[in-house]
């Protein structure tokens, strides 16, 4: 299968030039301050992409996802686009599990307290998923800031390392957009956008 991947669009979603795929995997922050327009001009953007899978999470820009009520939420995707929040889903075999949650920073969308707080969300990554989906990577991973800080998560670290997927997706951290393989995972930040906002890469392309 193939799939096209792409984070962290701040509402620039309609500057991409996607390629063709199998699977159109978008790994949160769709907008840029979270209001119902911004969600809506996503949604109906995305909706429309020639991929037959359509997935998504939020990021910690995307606060209608975490504001709104459940059934607001679900009234909006379309029924061709997957949204996963701390869930997962079956795909040709595939499982797919994805989760909106980051590290705690300015009180953003869909923040968590390093530690137990964050953890027992990790906890929640079934052992068979083949592709990981979080809108932040993990600690030590295509994660490190302009400011020289590696923001990843330990805990999500962790339990990679145990889950083993084949794939990981996230974005969060603009500059260090790129890809890493270890012996069991590739792992991808594919934010599109650079530290100042402006849409410096390109879609990433990935075989499974």
């Amino acid at each position: 299968m193939r799939f096209v991947l792409v984070s962290d669009t701040h509402g620039k979603h309609d500057m991409l030039q996607l390629p063709s795929g199998d699977v159109l995997i978008h790994a949160g922050d769709v907008s840029s301050t979270g209001t119902y327009e911004e969600t809506v001009f996503f949604l109906n953007w995305f909706s429309q992409q020639a991929h037959p899978y359509k997935i998504f999470i939020a990021g910690n820009h995307d606060f209608f996802f975490e504001q709104a009520p459940k059934y607001e939420i679900t009234s909006l995707i379309p029924p061709n686009v997957i949204y996963l929040c701390n869930q997962s889903i079956v795909i040709n075999n595939l499982t797919i599990w994805g989760s909106p949650i980051t590290p705690y920073f300015y009180n953003w969308a869909f923040n968590c307290h390093r530690g137990p707080d964050i953890k027992k969300y990790w906890d929640m990554i079934p052992l068979n998923t083949d592709i990981l989906v979080t809108h932040g990577p993990c600690k030590g991973i295509l994660d490190k800031t302009t400011q020289n800080i590696h923001a990843g998560c330990a805990d999500l670290l962790n339990t990679v390392k145990v889950v083993t997927p084949k794939l990981h997706v996230f974005g969060h951290i603009h500059e260090a957009n790129g890809q890493f393989q270890d012996t069991n995972t590739l792992f991808v930040n594919a934010s599109v956008l650079n530290e100042r906002y402006v849409l410096r890469h390109a879609p990433v392309v990935i075989e499974l």
